[in-house]
């Protein structure tokens, strides 16, 4: 440890403005990946409980009032939360203004574009931070490959003015350029690793928060919750008209009873 240390001390004592600022810029982009795995882990974990606790408040509730209250209370800003209350004031909205120019506008249509502005919101509220992450993966190796060279690039100069090439004066200058790569490296792995844990704990989320706005709609245009087979036959259909975008759009174009 001492002698890395000494290498290190070496290194930055003999390199120059730009060595430096490279060695700055990795350790700024550590600090910063660090700092985002931790955020954004601790998001998409306390997203993933308030949301289990808003769907059992709602589904456990015997009115829409009474379940969007209960979700304000135990969840008051989980996205499902959101979601919910986004689509009832839509539906609100559009049962106030029915007679007049509302009217031309589909109750199912309207209620889905309201869920899926929240789900918009949603989404890019959970993957704020995902696309530095991807970058610092990407572009640290590089980073540091680039103070190596630097590095290596001075050490040879006073080997030149020295005049002196021997195996000593060239182990220890080169050896200290090249930590630069592996600090690159050591930021980009995390990066990566961040990255993709987050990713796939944003899906899962966005997932079931997918379900619940089919749940949802279904609720709102029909009063029932959606039973085991026909959410089954839901997906089904899917799959045949192209994903949750194709089965929205042809819930919109059907008429549905107001709640």
């Amino acid at each position: 440890m001492e002698t890395a240390s000494l290498g290190m001390l070496g290194f930055w004592a003999q390199t120059d403005t730009v060595g430096r600022l490279v060695a700055a810029l990795l350790l700024l982009m550590s600090v910063l990946t660090w700092y985002l795995i931790v955020a954004k882990g601790w998001l998409a974990w306390r997203a993933r409980r308030r949301g289990e606790r808003a769907l059992a408040a709602f589904w456990a509730a015997e009115g829409l009032e009474q379940a969007l209250a209960r979700m304000q209370r135990v969840a008051p800003d989980s996205a499902f939360t959101a979601t919910a209350v986004e689509a009832a004031g839509a539906a609100a909205h559009h049962a106030r203004h029915a007679n007049g120019m509302g009217a031309a506008l589909d109750y199912s249509e309207f209620v889905t574009r309201a869920i899926r502005r929240a789900i918009s919101r949603a989404q890019a509220r959970l993957e704020g931070g995902l696309t530095v992450l991807a970058s610092v993966g990407a572009t640290a190796p590089f980073v540091g490959l680039f103070g190596t060279v630097w590095g290596i690039y001075h050490a040879l100069l006073a080997i030149g003015f020295s005049g002196e090439a021997t195996v000593d004066r060239i182990a220890g200058p080169v050896g200290e350029a090249l930590v630069m790569t592996a600090f690159g490296i050591a930021v980009a792995v995390p990066a990566v690793l961040g990255y993709n844990f987050l990713t796939r704990a944003n899906r899962v989320i966005l997932a079931e928060l997918d379900g619940f706005a089919h749940d949802l709609l279904a609720f709102l245009t029909t009063g029932a919750k959606l039973a085991p087979g026909e959410a089954a036959a839901s997906a089904r259909e899917d799959t045949r008209g192209g994903g949750s975008e194709g089965t929205a759009m042809r819930r919109a174009s059907s008429p549905a009873p107001r709640v």
